[in-house]
């Protein structure tokens, strides 16, 4: 598991795929926030900053940014003081508002993106897979919807505690710290239900 303060991403393994896919667009729109989240009032950041920051071009930060602001979670001001800020405060933004806005509408073009060599799915009129896939969608938009931006500002380990205690989100895989996940790791504790 590669963590840093706030991230953590479980590497790639041939073996089981990983458990969740988030985009790159998220991952960089979040900390992006998260970023801006972090200042104290009055205090901006502008794009060469946000994106030195978070490690990505300026055009990429750029692109974020404007989408951000056309959604209305951030302002900018120009001006040798200028810089990008929070629209209104990170307790009052929720995790699911901003994967809507960055998530490229990924559940409805779902069954568009697995057509084989055909123009569409076989499986278009009646599917057993759509259900579950619609279904691990709404749990994850509902985990999202009870986590503030401002919940997510701090160590890995004070998110981490604070996520487990949102009602319905229970932990499956304890962490592993100082070593990658293993499919073993997933097997048992599924198994076992810890």
């Amino acid at each position: 598991m590669i963590c840093n303060s706030i991230y953590c991403k479980v590497p790639k393994n041939p073996r089981w795929g990983g458990f969740m896919k988030i985009s790159a667009q998220e991952e960089y729109g979040l900390r992006c926030l998260v970023q801006l989240a972090d200042l104290r009032d009055g205090e901006s950041l502008t794009l060469p900053q946000i994106a030195e920051r978070e490690g990505i071009s300026g055009a990429n930060a750029g692109k974020l940014m404007w989408l951000l602001n056309k959604a209305g979670f951030v302002r900018s001001t120009r001006g040798t003081k200028g810089g990008y800020f929070l629209a209104r405060p990170a307790n009052e933004i929720y995790l699911s508002e901003i994967i809507k806005v960055l998530d490229e509408d990924v559940l409805s073009k779902h069954c568009e993106s697995y057509t084989g060599v055909l123009d569409s799915c076989v499986h278009k009129g009646d599917c057993g897979i759509r259900p579950v896939i619609v279904g691990l969608h709404e749990i994850v938009e509902n985990a999202l919807s009870q986590i503030t931006l401002a919940q997510i500002v701090g160590s890995e380990s004070s998110v981490d505690a604070m996520f487990h205690q949102i009602r319905g989100i229970h932990r499956t895989i304890e962490p592993t710290r100082g070593r990658a996940v293993s499919r073993d790791d997933i097997h048992g504790t599924l198994v076992r239900g810890k």
